[in-house]
């Protein structure tokens, strides 16, 4: 049986060369090889090209590399989380890519699998097309995205064996299994390494012939960020909860279910067993339930897609991102439920960027928003200035066009029947005039 080499953190960290393209797995801090990554930044290897869901957090992972100005580019999903990022994304000190987080899982998958690119629908018609080859494949518009390798991949894993068989525990499988088989160097950061043996067949889930080193390493609730715990103190306001609950009526028995970021999250916390709704996270859980009241985080716990430990109900499981995003486009999740910064007469939606705002990440709502069986957007009316947030004609840069199957806003509820934006009802406290007032786009009333 192969015997995979076992080094310390500084002798792999020194494997990384000025100028290399370094993978590195993890979503937020959850599965995120953070003891590679700071030895890395130890070393203060340059000019490299980072390659991610995001740059961790603050000083935190690739967030160290950022502030040590180790970083040429930065290739990622979602780099709003870390405002370093964001900062040198805007200023030009670091250049950036941004992909949709389920294309650049699947980039990594065709990457390691010797593939050398794809099309897909997510992202047509939007600024992240730009520039893009595309095709239009069964009369819908695609665009091609190459595959993505790296020299080195840093990767986060439970256990190891000797050998280099790897096991991922809750959802710190995410980007970790892609990455694994698309870089000519991959070194595993695990937990715990065990003789060839120990983890059964049946539980592994990188297999060895794709990992040439091996590290241990062990993870501290310091090396968690922001998912290190979580308070069960939660404050609503009436009008966001009452949204929430609208939401909750649009879903039926036996539901996937994938709930944004935002006012969505409320939904989950109205859910209950009786309801028998599945809850889908793109970052690799079916069956997420609510958030734990012993205050633990993810060192005991999965996290969701806002990096919020939450609980694993009965029947749960756990995979990788990739799969997640397959599940996503290949329409196995019967509704989204997302925020939305515009939404306008052509069911076209925007919720992802504001110019010149502190926004630089969409995550994984192209993907959701093209791929989900329905989409239902919840927002507020208006926007902090009073200006209306269901328009003509989305002015910000969209997200999908023609996508939109309900909006919940705070004063009402519209519909696309026939493809035509229509007031269904009102929500509590809220009168026609007041949505006529706050509604710059044309809609049809058929209020029962």
């Amino acid at each position: 049986m192969k015997q995979v080499p076992i080094i310390d953190l500084e002798t792999a960290a020194k494997m990384v060369k000025d100028g290399d393209t370094l993978l590195q797995g993890g979503f937020g801090m959850t599965g995120n090889p953070v003891h590679l990554m700071h030895a890395l930044a130890e070393i203060g290897t340059k000019n490299l090209t980072f390659i991610g869901n995001n740059t961790g957090e603050a000083g935190l992972g690739g967030g160290r590399l950022l502030r040590n100005g180790q970083l040429k580019k930065m290739i990622g999903s979602f780099f709003t989380s870390n405002p370093d990022a964001v900062k040198a994304a805007q200023s030009g000190e670091v250049e950036y890519e941004l992909l949709p987080q389920g294309t650049l899982a699947e980039a990594i998958r065709a990457g390691g699998a010797g593939i050398g690119g794809f099309y897909t629908p997510t992202s047509a018609g939007t600024l992240i097309a730009q520039g893009r080859e595309t095709k239009i494949i069964d009369g819908e518009e695609q665009v091609f995205i190459k595959g993505i390798r790296g020299n080195v991949a840093f990767i986060r894993a439970w256990r190891a064996d000797t050998a280099g068989n790897l096991q991922y525990r809750m959802t710190e499988n995410n980007f970790n299994k892609a990455m694994a088989t698309a870089a000519d160097l991959v070194i595993a950061e695990v937990e715990e390494i065990v003789p060839v043996g120990e983890i059964a067949p049946e539980f592994i889930h990188t297999q060895g012939c794709f990992v040439d080193y091996l590290v241990e390493a062990k993870i501290t609730l310091e090396d968690l960020g922001s998912s290190a715990s979580v308070s069960s103190s939660k404050k609503v306001d009436e009008s966001r909860m009452n949204m929430a609950k609208r939401a909750l009526q649009e879903l039926q028995k036996g539901d996937v279910v994938n709930l944004g970021i935002g006012i969505p999250t409320l939904v989950a916390d109205l859910i209950t067993e009786e309801h028998g709704v599945i809850l889908h996270t793109e970052n690799g859980m079916l069956g997420v339930g609510p958030v734990p009241t012993d205050g633990g985080g993810a060192m005991d716990y999965p996290v969701n897609a806002g990096k919020i430990p939450v609980t694993a109900l009965k029947g749960s499981s756990y995979f990788d991102s990739a799969d997640s995003f397959a599940m996503i486009r290949g329409k196995h999740i019967d509704v989204a439920i997302m925020g939305g910064l515009e939404c306008d007469e052509s069911a076209n939606l925007a919720n992802w960027a504001v110019p010149n705002k502190p926004l630089l990440g969409v995550g994984g709502a192209m993907d959701l928003a093209k791929g989900a069986k329905r989409l239902i957007i919840t927002m507020t009316h208006t926007n902090p200035d009073g200006s209306a947030k269901i328009v003509p004609s989305c002015v910000l840069p969209l997200t999908a066009a023609g996508v939109v199957d309900l909006i919940i806003t705070d004063l009402a509820v519209f519909a696309y029947p026939e493809g035509k934006l229509t007031l269904i009802e009102l929500m509590p406290n809220a009168t026609l005039e007041d949505v006529r007032a706050k509604t710059s786009a044309d809609f049809i009333e058929n209020l029962t």
